[in-house]
């Protein structure tokens, strides 16, 4: 396949839709986790323009910092711990629209202003998650939950 993405500037739930096949043609054959982690961080970040869009993945009793597209950022959390942590933690998909009002909030950037965070699953564990943050608040809905969520299990 072609590493060429095309977007459109159709609503949200338009561009997950015509976004989401590209990215699972894009990594799709491809085995190497980090390559394909890689790509799916540049496809998101190239086609939102989100602040930071990246993995962490799940090392023993920690995340690590995994393939991201952004600024610098925490490179390890603890299980629990902010909303990467909790999201973990809980095994749940964390939608916050105001980072300074999450209780427990880790402040990698201090512009981030509203996250997303999505465990990413197999055989039923946890092996890391998908963070996506904004510089704007309530940037995350119930749109990019349903979509991230589906993308996950591409991986």
């Amino acid at each position: 396949m072609s590493e060429d993405l095309h977007f459109l500037s159709g609503s949200k739930e338009e561009q997950y839709r015509s976004l989401l096949p590209q990215i699972q043609s894009l990594i799709e054959g491809e085995e190497d986790l980090i390559a394909n982690l890689a790509n799916v961080a540049a496809a998101l970040k190239e086609a939102f323009d989100f602040f930071w869009v990246g993995f962490y993945l799940v090392n023993q009793d920690e995340l690590v910092l995994g393939p991201f597209q952004g600024p610098v950022a925490c490179t390890r959390i603890r299980k629990g711990r902010g909303v990467c942590g909790v999201a973990w933690e809980s095994a749940a998909t964390q939608l916050v629209p105001d980072v300074d009002a999450f209780p427990g909030h880790i402040a990698c950037s201090s512009r981030s202003r509203s996250e997303i965070v999505i465990p990413l699953f197999k055989d039923g564990m946890i092996w890391g998650v998908l963070d996506v943050d904004s510089d704007q608040l309530n940037s995350f809905d119930e749109i990019d939950q349903v979509y991230l969520e589906q993308l996950t299990t591409y991986l």
